[in-house]
């Protein structure tokens, strides 16, 4: 349901502060996802920087490994990009889809609303805004007219604290090596 596959998070260690996703429509079912992630970061594992670990995970299991392509087997031409933006650490990944189940979206028939449901078993993401109607914590999903060919969604999912430690100094040196 939620792209909790897509998140970069599943280690437990790997966070980022906000996800960013917009579901381009280019036919009835088919289109483009783009998922921002914006300020990547390592979460202390009982107070030990475990940072170098988790930007190796990053680099190995998600941007040059095939987790994204086995989380979304029927998504294609996956690209996965790294970049800093405003001094975080960023990622951006998008994909093609030929039907709405592929990137998790749902539509009961064509008269009805497309949604996105927030709820998930894998990570906590916190609705911040979108340019659909929220459904509210009783109804955490995320509905867009019939008909909508851009659905914009924003979350939160770590409020940045002490125990966070950005990898922007990981990659940097990654990217000159």
């Amino acid at each position: 349901m939620i792209l909790a596959s897509v998140a970069f998070l599943l280690s437990g260690c790997l966070t980022c502060e906000k996800k960013e996703y917009s579901f381009e429509m280019t036919g009835k079912n088919s289109g483009k996802l783009t998922i921002r992630f914006i300020n990547i970061m390592s979460v202390m594992d009982e107070g030990n920087d475990v940072s170098s670990e988790d930007f190796d995970e990053l680099i190995n299991t998600y941007l040059y490994g095939d987790q994204l392509e086995n989380d979304f087997p029927e998504a294609t031409d996956i690209q996965k990009k790294l970049y800093e933006e405003n001094g975080m650490l960023c990622a951006e990944v998008t994909m093609q889809f030929d039907h709405l189940d592929a990137v998790r979206l749902f539509q009961y028939d064509r008269k009805s609303p497309v949604m996105y449901s927030l709820c998930s078993a894998w990570e906590n993401e916190t609705f911040l805004d979108a340019n659909g109607t929220y459904g509210g914590e009783v109804m955490p999903v995320v509905f867009w007219p019939e008909g909508t060919t851009t659905l914009s969604l924003t979350t939160q999912v770590t409020i940045p604290d002490e125990s966070c430690v950005s990898l922007i100094e990981q990659y940097n040196n990654w990217k000159n090596e």
